[in-house]
């Protein structure tokens, strides 16, 4: 883990099923932070209802830790020193913008 998600306080972002997720997320992707495990998998391996997972993942999403569309997440990298939210982030440099884009890259077999 990052020390940036202690200093720059995403911890407080979150609660415990979030970051139950996010270790599994970022145990699991790939070296492009990709993984396509279904809901129901990883409600089976976190021992998660449904309810909670969408919960926990919302949570994720809002503290810019994770994309995500069905069926595949993406754990994003952490800013080097993040602003408060006042609006929509700017994509990062070197990450694809869209979610769109990480699926067409991923099924066209690009990056690997």
């Amino acid at each position: 883990m990052d020390h940036r998600l202690v200093r720059h306080e995403y911890l407080v972002r979150a609660d415990h099923s979030a970051w139950t997720l996010y270790l599994f997320l970022v145990t699991v992707a790939d070296v492009q932070g990709l993984s396509f495990y279904s809901d129901a998998a990883i409600c089976r391996r976190l021992m998660m209802d449904q309810v909670t997972l969408s919960a926990a993942r919302r949570q994720l999403i809002e503290a810019d830790l994770i994309a995500y569309r069905k069926p595949l997440y993406q754990v994003l990298s952490l800013p080097e020193d993040p602003t408060p939210s006042a609006g929509p982030a700017a994509p990062r440099s070197g990450e694809p913008k869209s979610v769109a884009a990480i699926l067409r890259r991923a099924l066209e077999g690009g990056g690997q």
